[in-house]
């Protein structure tokens, strides 16, 4: 791991066009600015696991487990849009 020494407002550079700066410094919190192109993903740590572990459960899902899926979209079986179902009675 590279550890960098950076006062507030200085910045380091990942590659040719990722920038982190240090926007802010409280007590035992550093407020970070990313200035990253869209098609790279910045994500918390913890978002970024939840976002795998999401992905994990999908890819495992059987053909049965989507059943209901169209349905609950609101789109049937033909892929076409459908009304809401109204309440039951």
């Amino acid at each position: 791991m590279l550890v960098l020494s950076r006062q507030r407002d200085e910045s380091i550079m990942i590659g040719d066009n990722i920038v982190v700066t240090i926007v802010d410094i409280r007590g035992d919190k550093v407020r970070l600015g990313i200035n990253a192109p869209t098609e790279i993903p910045v994500h918390r740590q913890e978002v970024y696991e939840a976002i795998q572990r999401e992905n994990l459960r999908a890819s495992r899902l059987e053909p049965g487990d989507t059943h209901d899926v169209g349905r609950l979209s609101g789109r049937g079986t033909n892929g076409q849009s459908r009304p809401p179902e109204g309440p039951r009675r």
